[in-house]
């Protein structure tokens, strides 16, 4: 199965979703845990990773899987930043 089978049922993408945010609770809570110059360096180190810089001149341009790929993860680091300082507050 890949990320656009059909076969993938709302069901299993559910699941999936859950245990995904699961994954994303637990992350930012070690986070929380560690020192404060730990922290710190991983929260710029996030903040560097959120940004994808494609080089694309065409914003009206579709990305390609791997670029999907990217934009998805740098995505996923841009939400574990924001939940993670919404939290260190």
């Amino acid at each position: 199965m890949t990320p656009h089978d059909p076969a993938i049922s709302s069901a299993a993408a559910l699941s999936l979703e859950g245990r995904i945010l699961a994954h994303r609770r637990l992350l930012v809570e070690l986070l929380r845990r560690l020192p404060d110059d730990v922290r710190a360096d991983l929260t710029d180190w996030l903040d560097q990773h959120a940004l994808y810089q494609d080089g694309q001149e065409d914003p009206g341009a579709v990305p390609g899987d791997a670029v999907a790929l990217e934009l998805a993860r740098a995505d996923e680091f841009r939400a574990l930043a924001e939940m993670f300082s919404a939290g260190s507050r």
